[in-house]
């Protein structure tokens, strides 16, 4: 059985993250509490040999990236174009309020892109990474919102908000499917949909 393992990890706190904002596809680059949390990402990641690490291509998860293949004595293979955070639209950059809620429709926001649709394009973009990357380890550096709606699917049940930098794994069997091992650094026993 040949299984590719993922760390799914969430970039590094941003302002934005700090107040609450809605990110989005917009590019807000790590604040200093981001960077070095992912320069603490390392610790844990580390106890894994990775043979590729890929990232989303907005700046806090390539830098995100970035830092941790440094520390990891590694470099970034690629930037994923899929791998981008969900696009809320016009929600981007508010954070909870009469504004926001005057977007809010069922599975979203108002010309946002639905968690259904984030949801499809992520995991999509995953199993073509365990497909390229059969048998492999591969550290992948994307969003909270595109990891938490893939893993939704992977688990099949619903999780909780992925927390900055920190370990999400999961294995891929081509005829098993998924399994989640590692939820926001806590061990679970799931096993997944295919």
């Amino acid at each position: 059985m040949t299984l590719t393992t993922f760390a799914l990890v969430r970039h590094g706190q941003t302002d934005w993250n700090a107040q609450r904002r809605l990110q989005g596809s917009t590019d807000i680059p790590l604040n200093d509490v981001g960077r070095a949390q992912a320069r603490d990402a390392v610790g844990i990641l580390s106890r894994y040999e990775w043979d590729v690490i890929v990232s989303s291509p907005l700046c806090r998860a390539t830098e995100t990236a970035d830092l941790i293949a440094a520390g990891l004595e590694l470099r970034v293979t690629r930037r994923v174009a899929e791998l981008t955070e969900r696009r809320f639209g016009a929600a981007e950059g508010l954070q909870d309020g009469a504004e926001l809620d005057a977007l809010r429709v069922p599975g979203g926001f108002r010309g946002a892109e639905t968690e259904e649709e984030a949801a499809s394009r992520g995991l999509a973009a995953l199993e073509g990474l365990a497909e390229e990357f059969r048998g492999r380890r591969v550290l992948v550096i994307s969003h909270g919102s595109l990891l938490r709606l893939s893993l939704n699917r992977v688990a099949g049940r619903l999780l909780d908000r992925i927390d900055n930098a920190v370990l999400n794994l999961a294995h891929h069997h081509a005829v098993n499917g998924w399994q989640l091992e590692y939820f926001n650094g806590e061990r679970v026993m799931a096993d997944a949909r295919s």
